[in-house]
């Protein structure tokens, strides 16, 4: 029986890296049919804006600014460009929050849902890890891009960037910066795991979580291995641990700085 549970055991690990070689090339349960441009060409980037519940007048002002809408949504696709809000589900599901955004998606369509996240406040550094699996299943592109909701962008700026790195891989760009880790809970910022972090108390460098970026085969990590992903407090911190322990090649790019006074700087506060 020893012999017999050992035997088992080891094919058990072979099959697990099985597995996880299956997955790292697409053979993944479930998977979405990926999408590229209509010529068949790999897109350049999908560009997920989060949002709310609660923020579709902020949504119909991105619409009515930088945001294309409509035909003019389907031609950026035709360039290799996808944008799309990006929500989750009601902890109620199938509620009024839930129905209205469906509603809303209908006329629009310019969401992206994710089924399997909770919208809330507390579940907001684990919506990147939905955000980045959904997506690469979803889409075949160079770059993966979240936007927080309280920026405005230059597109065509965006766009300019992007496509002068097309085919680096390994590439997690964005604003990077450091920052205290706060210990103290009740104020603003507190990350409860503040121990892991050491005496000192800062973290380590990480993109701002206002606009970053990651380059396909750093998508494709994040939803492989999602299920065991460590979530801290913020969502920029989050992917920014995650990318240590990667060949990652870290761009800090201050045109992707929001409250930067250049004037080639692709994103601005609201």
């Amino acid at each position: 029986m020893v012999l017999g549970c050992r035997d088992l055991e080891r094919r058990i690990v072979e099959v697990e890296m099985e597995l996880t070689l299956a997955k790292s090339q697409g053979y993944l349960k479930n998977q979405l049919q990926q999408s590229g441009s209509s010529s068949g060409q790999r897109l350049l980037a999908v560009i997920g804006v989060y949002t709310g519940f609660g923020s579709r007048l902020r949504r119909n002002v991105f619409r009515g600014s930088w945001m294309p809408k409509g035909d003019d949504l389907r031609k950026l696709e035709e360039r290799g460009v996808v944008i799309r809000f990006v929500v989750g589900r009601s902890a109620n599901r199938g509620d009024s929050l839930d129905r209205n955004i469906d509603k809303e998606n209908r006329s629009t369509k310019d969401f992206l849902i994710l089924e399997g996240h909770e919208e809330a406040q507390e579940e907001l550094p684990k919506k990147a890890k939905f955000f980045f699996s959904t997506a690469v299943q979803k889409w075949d592109a160079e770059f993966y891009v979240k936007v927080d909701d309280n920026i405005g962008l230059d597109l065509e700026g965006l766009i300019g960037l992007l496509d002068r790195r097309r085919g680096q891989a390994g590439a997690y760009i964005g604003c990077m910066k450091s920052g205290d880790v706060i210990s103290d809970e009740g104020k603003a910022w507190y990350e409860p795991d503040w121990w892991k972090f050491g005496d000192e108390k800062s973290y380590f460098r990480h993109a701002s979580g206002a606009l970053l970026i990651l380059s396909k085969n750093l998508a494709e990590y994040i939803n492989i291995n999602s299920a065991s992903l460590k979530a801290y407090a913020h969502d920029d911190i989050s992917v920014g641990s995650w990318m240590m322990g990667l060949q990652s090649t870290y761009i800090d790019d201050n045109r992707l700085c929001c409250s930067s006074i250049r004037q080639d700087k692709v994103c601005s506060l609201a």
